[in-house]
């Protein structure tokens, strides 16, 4: 295809953000896409039309803009607000099941066994030996961390996709039979209720069965993101139950370190995986990332006649009756995109018009066209954000403190807020740990040190 030539964006994607084209297209969007307000006859007078007839093409290019301006602001603002929600009450419910399981199940707060990457199981009562053994157990699991990182990005590099799919499945199951069998059956113990192993056998084998459909395959919404924190959860209360206290901490500011440096490092292994995924216009894996809306995109591409392929099926699938768009309708819209954009050219410039001569079969034969869904105007989290910020609170909760487990709570929070903010700002791909992690330790450090101290001196004084 001629690079003189830009690409063409199907009438389906017009409801799609500004922040997920390139500048150039992003121009042309707002050119072709964007109905001036006084194009609208129930919102404008008379007057307001016959006004815009008398413009020339530079002001009414103008008038579009502004227009077009007015109306992303007030889509980013709502969006943006939705979102931020969307992703505090998934995060505010992990926070909460582990916190609630460490205070009702007392098997995740007693050490009796350890991973086997931590050797040092911090036994001595000297704090200088705990320190050591702490830095030693977190580099060595900072380590497997960077190691297994970077084979991951390997395997989506060069399109392993089998392998990666396989790992991940593998680990699905590992925390969908097993763990959650033991979590089901600490939790019977704990309330002191009695279950045969059948009922309990086939409990766990529904559960997950349908997790493994959720997570890799297509279900509601609500469910994989449900299976999702429960996953997290899971995750959380194994690092609690099995890393020894001080390193735990320790891998908290390391894993944080990391994050900051994974993502925004010219090639860090993170923003190398996602600017992979934005060149192949691919999804992340649903089992790695929390979506606040439908994670698998509807993507298709218009091919030439001879070799014509039908788009992925999907509950939005433009060829879909109940979405509003038939098949007669996606097999006319590329002829309806091409006389409309030759219509805007010519009103703009028809000098220009005049002297470049459309030609009808090109763009149906060298013209992609995607799809996208309502769900690229999603915020995207990481499962691992999840972990260590659950690992945290619950951590906190387990010393029996509420007041520090509170502030905590807020502090992540507090930090989350702040990276979307930046994200709004930056529209790029931020970490999510250093923020939120560093102010739950400052709130924590300061909290235990300072806040408590003082609250208990209050107490005993009666004040």
């Amino acid at each position: 295809m001629p690079s003189s030539q830009p690409n063409e964006i199907n009438e389906s994607t017009s409801l799609i953000s500004s922040t997920n084209l390139p500048v150039g297209d992003s121009r042309n969007f707002r050119k072709r896409y964007v109905i001036p307000q006084s194009d609208l006859g129930s919102s404008t007078s008379q007057s307001s039309r016959i006004q815009r007839e008398r413009m020339s093409g530079r002001q009414q290019e103008n008038v579009d803009d502004n227009n077009y301006v007015t109306e992303e602001v007030e889509e980013e603002l709502k969006y943006g607000a939705e979102h931020v929600i969307k992703l505090f009450i998934p995060v505010s419910l992990c926070m909460l099941v582990v916190v609630y399981t460490i205070n009702t199940v007392k098997y995740y707060t007693v050490k009796d066994m350890y991973l086997p990457y931590t050797p040092f199981h911090e036994t001595s009562s000297d704090t200088d030996v705990k320190l050591w053994n702490a830095i030693g157990n977190s580099a060595i699991l900072i380590f497997i961390v960077i190691l297994m990182t970077c084979v991951l990005i390997a395997l989506y590099k060069y399109r392993f996709y089998k392998v990666i799919h396989g790992w991940l499945i593998l680990s699905s199951l590992l925390l969908l039979f097993v763990f959650s069998g033991v979590y089901l059956n600490e939790l019977l113990i704990a309330y002191n209720v009695a279950m045969d192993v059948y009922t309990m056998n086939f409990i766990i084998w529904n559960f997950g069965v349908v997790g493994m459909v959720c997570i890799h395959w297509k279900a509601p919404l609500i469910l994989q993101q449900g299976y999702l924190i429960f996953i997290a959860a899971q995750m959380a209360l194994v690092f609690i139950k099995y890393l020894p206290e001080w390193t735990l901490w320790g891998v908290l500011m390391v894993i944080s370190c990391w994050d900051l440096i994974a993502v925004l490092a010219p090639n860090g292994p993170l923003r190398i995986l996602v600017e992979t995924a934005q060149q192949r216009n691919e999804q992340i894996f649903p089992a790695l990332i929390y979506s606040s809306t439908v994670l698998y995109q509807v993507v298709s591409m218009a091919l030439p006649q001879d070799d014509q392929q039908s788009p992925p099926a999907s509950t939005n699938s433009p060829g879909d009756p109940e979405s509003g768009f038939t098949r007669e309708w996606q097999s006319q819209s590329t002829e309806r995109v091409r006389r409309r954009n030759q219509t805007l050219q010519q009103d703009q410039d028809p000098s220009q018009s005049a002297r470049r001569v459309p030609n009808p079969g090109a763009h149906d034969a060298e013209v992609p066209h995607r799809y996208f869904g309502e769900e690229d105007r999603g915020v995207k989290l990481g499962l691992g954000d999840f972990i260590f910020y659950s690992v945290l609170v619950g951590k906190v909760s387990s010393y029996g403190d509420w007041n520090t487990t509170l502030a905590c709570f807020v502090a992540i929070l507090i930090g989350l807020c702040l990276t979307l903010l930046l994200l709004a700002i930056f529209k790029t791909a931020l970490p999510a740990l250093p923020i939120s992690i560093g102010f739950g330790l400052i709130f924590y450090f300061g909290t235990d040190n300072f806040v408590k101290p003082f609250v208990d001196t209050l107490a005993t004084q009666q004040i």
